[in-house]
């Protein structure tokens, strides 16, 4: 259903190997980039012994996407080497599960900062945006908690509905071919339109925010170009545009591709699905990424890591 579950066994052995050795370079490179922001934050929360609201966003976003993407590859590897015991084995939808969870949590914290940096850099004139521009400091804790809980609620709705359709198709038995069909179509559509209301849900959000910012950016930076106004601010409304646009794209490939995910939930793995997948593990290291080069702090370290590497390796 959700970007934690890998497509069924192909019939060629090399073409899932294929898949897998690609989906594990994606995760590992993913797992860096988004372990390097973890540990610049937690430096940073040691010596400084508090984080802003947006380092609290980018150090949960980091650990939500580590995890996904952990349990994402662990769960794709045993289903090659483990895929005639896939659905029936207890350990491996409970891994699905948890898969489910922390992909919903990197879907709605993904929301959340594109929304926190909406209200602390647009400049709009409304009561209702100046409230929120005062409150979001104190509102981003509980944002991040509510996003966790509501990530953990979903994917517990998902794993009973699964398990109670499992039991019903057990209960009916095979004389009643008819009605376990209907159980398991009534099943499918309730999962698939929980499924599809997260993620629109999210992508919403998303969308709203990254527009109303990239509007009040454009709004800015053309009465800084009509009033000759040399600021050093307009590269930097410019590079904000930019790394706003870029999300926006990146986040909505992101929602048709998950979409695409509950299209092709039932059907056997070809080179479509492998595409989707291979984009849906890119993502949260791609985004990482361009986080990194938007954020000075992070910039800094990173460019400061990478040349002591380069130091060393120049060194032997």
């Amino acid at each position: 259903m959700e970007a934690c579950h890998p497509p069924q066994q192909s019939n060629g052995t090399s073409y899932g190997a294929m898949a897998l050795a690609i989906i594990t370079l994606e995760v590992f490179a993913g797992m860096w980039i988004n372990a390097f922001i973890v540990c610049v934050l937690c430096i940073a929360w040691v010596k400084k012994k508090t984080l802003n609201s947006n380092e609290k966003i980018l150090l949960l976003l980091g650990c939500s996407r580590i995890s996904f993407l952990c349990d994402a590859w662990l769960y794709h590897f045993l289903s090659k080497i483990f895929p005639n015991f896939l659905h029936c084995q207890t350990i491996l939808k409970v891994l699905a599960s948890i898969g489910t969870s922390f992909n919903y949590s990197n879907l709605w914290i993904s929301a959340c900062l594109c929304g926190f940096y909406c209200i602390k850099i647009a400049n709009f004139r409304n009561s209702f945006f100046i409230y929120l521009k005062v409150k979001i400091d104190r509102m981003v804790p509980w944002l991040l908690l509510g996003s966790e809980i509501f990530a953990l609620a979903i994917s517990i709705i998902t794993y009973v509905l699964g398990e109670t359709l499992q039991k019903n198709i057990t209960l009916t038995g095979q004389g009643n071919f008819w009605e376990v069909t209907i159980r398991k179509d009534k099943h499918l559509f309730s999962s698939h339109f929980l499924a599809g209301l997260v993620l629109t849900a999210s992508f919403l959000v998303v969308t709203f925010s990254a527009v109303s910012l990239l509007f009040s950016l454009w709004r800015h930076k053309r009465t800084m170009q009509t009033n000759s106004m040399k600021d050093l601010s307009m590269d930097a409304h410019i590079r904000a545009m930019k790394s706003v646009l870029s999300f926006l794209v990146m986040y909505s490939i992101n929602f048709v591709c998950l979409t695409l995910t509950i299209i092709y939930t039932t059907k056997k793995e070809n080179i479509m699905t492998l595409l989707i997948y291979i984009y849906l593990y890119a993502f949260p290291g791609v985004h990482s990424l361009i986080l990194i080069f938007s954020n000075p702090k992070l910039e800094k370290a990173l460019l400061k890591f990478l040349s002591c590497v380069k130091g060393e390796f120049f060194m032997k």
